[in-house]
């Protein structure tokens, strides 16, 4: 038996007994409108917010604020947007993406995380190699606290997802903010209030 052998039956036999993982509170936050909180959230770490009834609207704010700018959507709704000269086969194709217009199904008002799933971009790139990002969440799917958005999405079947809060930033030098330090310069999140064919 060589040493490698020695230290890992070692291990093996010097385990920690088992234990029952602990009992984690329902915490009640201290908030009851949920899209108030996640209005003010995000607002507050440099995001906007617009509260829209239709994908016309989200069409016509972003034409008004990007006009004919490079952008990619992975709403088909809002498909004209899309500048179908480009072939995004790869994250490459996104290096020159001015905006990014991504469906989410789950957000936290306690924080303004919005939770992206591998299903919803694409490619796993794209919420990130943008110069903006647009989400749109329907505000029945907010959700108070991360412990809820945990609980739904615990059993969930997924490859790639994470947790968007605002364009990046950085505070690290001279505690100054910098919004756009290492990927999406700005952050619009859509409220849609009803889905529309």
């Amino acid at each position: 038996m060589n040493s490698r052998e020695k230290i890992l039956q070692a291990v093996k036999q010097n385990q920690p007994e088992p234990v029952s993982l602990p009992h984690i509170p329902f915490f009640t936050p201290p908030f009851t409108n949920l899209e108030q909180k996640f209005t003010k959230v995000l607002q507050s770490i440099g995001g906007e917010v617009h509260r829209v009834s239709s994908y016309a609207e989200i069409n016509q704010i972003l034409k008004k604020e990007f006009g004919s700018k490079t952008i990619f959507s992975s709403a088909q709704e809002l498909a004209e947007l899309m500048d179908t000269g480009l072939d995004y086969k790869n994250a490459h194709a996104f290096a020159d993406l001015e905006l990014a217009v991504v469906e989410a199904n789950l957000a936290v008002a306690e924080n303004s995380a919005i939770w992206v799933t591998e299903a919803m971009v694409q490619e796993r790139a794209l919420p990130f190699i943008a110069q903006h990002l647009a989400l749109i969440i329907q505000p029945q799917n907010l959700v108070a606290t991360m412990h809820e958005a945990y609980a739904r999405i615990a059993d969930a079947d997924y490859g790639f997802a994470t947790f968007i809060a605002g364009p990046s930033k950085t505070a690290d030098i001279e505690q100054s903010l910098v919004l756009g330090a290492h990927g999406p310069k700005s952050l619009l999140v859509f409220l849609l209030d009803r889905e529309i064919a």
